[in-house]
């Protein structure tokens, strides 16, 4: 499980600094020991400050998960870092966020943190504590309580401002120096004069108690736990005795009334009851500690190791005891279901490598692959087949083509089964900086992640899920990949097209749509070259006709004219050159003309409007067809196909909404009595530009997707 030790020890990364600061730390030390601890428990765990960063922090390290996956855990052993009810601060936080945490929420923290509040609260479930008073100014009258009292802040912990006083001139003093320094009430209570025992608690529903500790004090000074001797400063050595010689009825009475008092103020998973023992053997309740101290000597653990449980051992019995509470056991489920259930092993195979998937997705974006790249584009052939070889798939080579297309198959065929088609290059213009691999708690980031590396570690992690079921070789399947994207797939159109034509359902691993949707349409494009040629002029003479550069910006604001958002067409001009002599106006000008159409008859119709407008007239002109890339027109079958993935998603608590897109695909070489769906790959933004990004949990999603689909597919139906 993922764990975050969540802490605070430094002030500085807040908006701003007022009130009252906190003055309770936790050593770095026990920092340490708790990061060591949760690892022996094989746990991935960090240590991270409770502050202002805190939910993007922990957002990168245990993003939002999805059906079925266990969110990480934060072990709560913050103090907060200001104002009032410090400790409710960060289980607020994490309640708000929706992450679990160990330890007692808001509620039980505020009461506990308010000493006069919890008085009452025992009180009113019949729980012994000391009578007391509040002083709501230093001189404020003090109901009939016989001294010796002791003085405390009203809202404070750790032994703060602590004083035993013996008559009202040191109450006063001690109480004008609580207000002056902790700016708050003054709880004063009867003092108990006897012996002081702590009880710690561990779990819920009930909670277990352990042996009551008793402080041993010795001969000198008071016999109360203050500030110094918690912090070491007092000279003096406090000492435990555990099991506290009570004798067998006390300990029995001790433990239940710290059990009772857990459950008076609404605790969780652990707690310590602080409480005195008078000379006539009765006991008071003084505090509940919900967050009780983890330091190497404190009464806490002392009594955790009593029973068996050293600092390891305790601390991630500490993690069960609220596992158990949220998920209603205390350890999770077994990583190994039984074949009888695939859905659940596939979805526990995928979730637990969401880490291994992003380090896979960081290692793709480090190999170069620009389609102009012919180098890192062998690299890339070689990793994939590498991949697909240690997966059982083998290459198809009537299908492939050396550095332009590969394609592989599973053992059962590619032959009346599934076609997956992704792109191997990175279709980003040459100018542009390479961008790194980072990530941030929604997006992941890097070139090329989205156009090619996000769907490629889609796939590998949704065929090695099927493969860890043993029935990978048993569904016809095909995955081709191709390297031409940037040059709108041109040189492997052929083998495309071939492909498809042997599959049954083709699914290309295109960009999903935000929000979630898969593509059953895309435009067409084409793109033309016009190229226009006239005598040299020079420059500053008169001439009857038009310079050719004037005369092709005119064409090309004609041509621009027959958009149509309505019949979602567009057309336009996306690059312009010239050639001139010295002196002269250019003589020839090249133009790059880009339409997008719905259907190849409507985009035969604006090549031939593109002409009309041109005339026979004018100067030398000459437009060429370039590159063409038919329309992926929605076809009943491909229909038929995406509401069988949106069940699947639906079972897996996402939706999957249908859309189209004005961007071409491959899927337009797809025949269209084939059943197929564009645009399967996890959700994007800033297609083929330097903030190319995709959504984090749909590399998840999108991968879980895929797996249950394609499980779908196996011949025997009962394993579906």
């Amino acid at each position: 499980m993922k764990i975050a030790v969540v802490y605070n020890r430094g002030t500085g990364n807040v908006i701003n600094l007022f009130g009252m600061p906190n003055r309770e730390t936790i050593a770095l030390k026990t920092i340490g020991r708790l990061v060591s601890a949760l690892k022996a428990g094989r746990h991935q765990v960090v240590a991270m400050e409770g502050d202002k960063d805190l939910v993007a922090r922990l957002e990168e390290f245990m993003p939002r998960v999805v059906k079925g996956e266990r969110p990480g855990l934060v072990f709560n052993v913050s103090y907060g870092v200001q104002g009032q009810a410090r400790y409710t601060h960060v289980p607020s936080i994490l309640e708000m966020v929706g992450i679990p945490y160990v330890a007692s929420g808001p509620l039980a923290h505020s009461l506990c943190l308010d000493k006069v509040v919890t008085k009452m609260i025992l009180r009113q479930h019949g729980l012994p504590t000391p009578d007391f008073a509040v002083l709501h100014t230093p001189d404020a009258e003090v109901s009939e309580l016989a001294y010796p009292l002791i003085v405390k802040p009203k809202n404070e912990a750790v032994s703060f401002g602590l004083k035993v006083v013996d008559d009202e001139a040191e109450m006063r003093a001690a109480a004008r120096v609580i207000f002056d320094e902790f700016r708050q009430p003054v709880l004063v209570e009867q003092f108990i004069e006897g012996r002081e025992v702590n009880v710690g608690l561990l779990g819920n529903d009930p909670p277990d108690a352990f042996p009551p500790v008793e402080l041993m004090f010795g001969e000198e000074g008071p016999a109360i736990y203050t500030y110094e001797d918690k912090t070491g400063k007092s000279g003096r050595s406090i000492s435990h005795a555990c099991p506290a010689p009570l004798g067998d009825a006390l300990t029995a009475e001790a433990q239940e009334l710290a059990r009772r008092a857990f459950v008076a103020v609404g605790c969780c998973d652990c707690a310590r009851v602080d409480m005195r023992l008078d000379g006539e053997g009765k006991l008071y309740i003084l505090e509940i500690n919900s967050l009780p101290s983890l330091g190497e000597h404190g009464s806490y653990l002392v009594g955790a190791e009593h029973v068996g449980l050293d600092f390891s051992k305790f601390i991630n019995r500490l993690v069960e005891v609220a596992s158990a509470r949220y998920y209603g056991t205390p350890s999770p489920p077994t990583l190994a279901p039984s074949a009888s259930d695939p859905s659940t092993h596939l979805s526990t195979f995928i979730t637990a490598r969401r880490d291994r998937m992003e380090r896979r997705l960081a290692d793709w974006v480090r190999v170069q692959s620009r389609t102009t790249d012919p180098l890192g584009m062998q690299k890339g052939f070689k990793e994939l087949s590498t991949l697909f070889e240690d997966l059982g798939l083998r290459e198809v080579p009537e299908l492939s083509d050396e550095g332009v297309v590969a394609t592989w198959q599973t053992k059962a065929g590619l032959d009346d089964g599934v076609l997956l088609i992704g792109n191997l290059d990175v279709p980003v213009e040459h100018q542009f900086p390479a961008q790194a691999f980072r990530r941030d708690p929604e997006w992941l980031h890097g070139e090329g992640i989205a156009t090619s590396r996000a769907p490629l570690v889609m796939l590998e992690y949704a065929l090695r899920a099927l493969r860890s079921l043993r029935r990978l070789p048993q569904i016809p399947l095909g995955v081709l990949y191709y390297a031409d994207e940037g040059q709108d797939a041109r040189y492997s159109a052929d083998e495309i097209r071939a492909a498809a034509v042997r599959a049954r359902e083709v699914l290309v691993l295109q960009p999903g749509l935000d929000p979630d949707k898969v593509v059953l349409q895309r435009r067409g494009q084409r793109t033309f070259r016009l190229q226009v040629e006239t005598e040299s002029m020079w420059l500053g003479r008169a001439f009857r006709k038009p310079d050719a550069l004037r005369w092709t910006w005119r064409k090309l604001e004609e041509i621009a004219e027959i958009s149509s958002q309505a019949d979602r067409i567009a057309v336009a001009t996306t690059g312009l050159r010239t050639e001139r002599h010295p002196l002269h106006l250019p003589h020839r000008v090249t133009a790059d003309i880009v339409e997008t159409f719905p259907t190849a008859a409507t985009g035969d119709a604006v090549a031939r409007k593109m002409r009309a407008i041109l005339g026979k007239g004018g100067p030398r002109h000459e437009l060429v067809t370039a590159t063409t890339r038919p329309a992926f027109e929605e076809r009943p079958a491909g229909r038929r196909l995406a509401g069988e993935l949106a069940r699947v998603a639906s079972d897996l608590d996402f939706a999957l909404e249908r859309g189209s897109s004005a961007g071409p695909s491959v899927a337009g070489l797809v025949p269209t009595d084939k059943a197929c769906v564009c645009a399967l790959g996890p959700v994007a933004r800033g297609l083929r530009t330097p903030q190319e990004a995709v959504k984090r949990i749909t590399l998840v999603q999108r991968s879980l997707l895929l797996a249950e689909f394609l499980a779908s597919r196996l011949p025997d139906r009962e394993s579906r």
